[in-house]
């Protein structure tokens, strides 16, 4: 396939969670040169690029992302050497390496933070968000933190609040000083020069507030469900319109090595998620576009999800699509197994990037956390509302020894009970596995421009298919998805012939197709148009 396009664009992008991914040194914790260990097999899935989840120095109050040092590695994961092994060893296997980074905020452990608690005429003083109290000497506003309870705490050094979008351990940074700013892109150009390929950004639509810090507005959707954090809408703490001049600050930092990317984990509604494209060469590269993660499994929902989503980006916006992440519910538990290929074929041929979350292609599920297992800070300050992410996190599946070959040790969360049959070595034995599914899919991008980079265009298939044409030059594939346990026939209009070349049963390859198709249950096919 020419190479017409960025290779973030027509790559598929492996998210690695480092403590789960693979343990290298036997303490029940993944780490650098546990991932050297697994490159082959991700070189063999065929996948472009890994992203990592942080692995810097960190007290590990929400298991690093609250960092204290953003220029060196955590002795948990391994040293800089490490790194740079795992970068070269990645590099010579044709995959790029893209970096978490957590600019919002840091730990509390950070020296930065604490400079700037020591006093208020420290140089670093204004390097954090600090306000006095309010009149009656509580909270400066009624701003609330997305792990529960207030966003500001109170700090007797200086006698005034700080504001921590998370944890009370995660101090936010003042983005509205110049001299974080440098000091932040000082830190990823560290990484540049080191040969990083790429940054996922934290929270990058919560960098700028308010200036005047105005009181956040009632969320009129609350429901005690959705946890204390929603109870308000995040007006005045997050999306603020100068957060734009940032991001082009960090563009403009990437745009001076070749082959850089940049993505943004944003949570906004599409609308205000593609502002974060910026005009012209201003903003991410990806704006993350959770939609298929938030949304009910549900075909006419899916459909005007991916219209709208192609409607309303801008002219160089490139699409990207997710299923799956660190601080989301699997998605086989979310659609169930039945409909984890359906789910595969879906992500992995609509027009843009995918990102797979590792154990996906395996079909992981969440794992039950018994409350004296629960790791996550989240969980332990909301417990029993179900936000914990800990299920999504389990250990990596690899085969059918004990603890599934991550670790000599016992895991730092439980492994899955159904582990001795959901694995990587057992699903490569066998071709019709859903592993073989994504490897196919993968492979398949690779094979058709069409897929990798065409066009979209939507095809009115019934109301429980999700239908549409992926097209580049002379070819033509239309992909037909069953939302449904029963048996669909799709009548093709103007497609009239042409051939499969993938089922998500994965038996039905090279089968001609004429005027109609039948789909079983939950199966989607990708058919070549031969002609019409």
């Amino acid at each position: 396939m020419l190479k017409k396009h960025q290779w973030w664009q027509e790559g598929v992008v492996y998210q690695i969670y480092p403590r789960s991914f693979q343990d290298g040194n036997g303490d029940g914790v993944g780490d650098l040169a546990g991932i050297r260990q697994r490159l082959d097999y991700l070189a063999w899935l065929g996948v472009d690029a890994i992203w990592i989840s942080p692995i810097y120095p960190s007290p590990m109050a929400d298991f690093g992302y609250d960092v204290s040092n953003y220029t060196d590695i955590h002795p948990l994961f391994g040293t800089l050497d490490d790194f740079d092994a795992l970068l070269a060893e990645a590099h010579a296997r044709g995959m790029r390496l893209i970096l978490d980074f957590v600019p919002n905020h840091t730990s509390d452990q950070h020296p930065w933070f604490a400079e700037s608690r020591a006093s208020r005429d420290n140089p670093k003083h204004d390097w954090y968000i600090w306000r006095d109290p309010a009149p009656d000497g509580g909270p400066p506003n009624n701003w609330l933190s997305s792990f529960g309870g207030s966003g500001w705490q109170y700090d007797a050094a200086r006698g005034q609040y700080y504001y921590h979008a998370f944890l009370k351990e995660q101090p936010d940074l003042n983005w509205r000083n110049p001299a974080v700013q440098d000091a932040m892109l000082d830190a990823m150009r560290f990484w540049l020069d080191r040969g990083v390929d790429g940054f996922r950004i934290d929270v990058i639509w919560h960098l700028i507030k308010d200036e005047d810090f105005r009181h956040n507005p009632d969320n009129p959707e609350y429901e005690a469900h959705m946890g204390e954090h929603r109870r308000l809408l995040s007006t005045y703490n997050t999306d603020r319109p100068e957060v734009h001049d940032v991001i082009a600050r960090m563009r403009e930092l990437l745009d001076h090595y070749p082959d850089r990317m940049m993505v943004g984990e944003i949570y906004l509604p599409v609308e205000r998620l593609v502002t974060y494209y910026g005009t012209g060469a201003g903003g991410v590269h990806l704006p993350f576009n959770f939609q298929l993660i938030g949304m009910a499994w549900d075909p006419a929902l899916i459909r005007a999800a991916i219209d709208q989503y192609e409607a309303a980006l801008p002219p160089h916006g490139w699409p990207n699509w997710v299923l799956g992440n660190h601080d989301n519910h699997r998605i086989a538990s979310r659609v169930g197994a039945a409909q984890t290929r359906l789910a595969a074929m879906l992500l992995l041929t609509l027009r843009g990037t995918p990102t797979l979350y590792y154990g996906d292609e395996l079909g992981m599920t969440d794992v039950p956390i018994s409350p004296q297992q629960v790791q996550d800070p989240l969980e332990k300050n909301m417990p029993g509302l179900g936000l914990g992410r800990d299920p999504a996190r389990s250990p990596m599946q690899w085969d059918d020894s004990v603890n599934a070959g991550f670790s000599t040790a016992e895991p730092w969360l439980p492994m899955a009970a159904d582990y001795r049959d959901v694995n990587v070595r057992a699903q490569a034995r066998d071709p019709h596995s859903l592993l073989h599914l994504y490897r196919k899919l993968i492979h398949l991008r690779d094979d058709w421009d069409a897929l990798a980079i065409g066009r979209y265009r939507g095809f009115s298939a019934g109301a429980q298919l999700v239908g549409y044409l992926r097209e580049h030059e002379n070819e033509r594939l239309l992909v037909l998805l069953n939302f449904d346990a029963a048996q669909q026939v799709v009548d093709l209009g103007d497609l009239l012939c042409g051939e499969i070349l993938l089922s998500t049963s994965l038996k039905r390859e090279g089968e001609p197709v004429a005027q109609t198709l039948l789909l079983d249950g939950f199966e989607g096919v990708i058919v070549r148009a031969s002609c019409n």
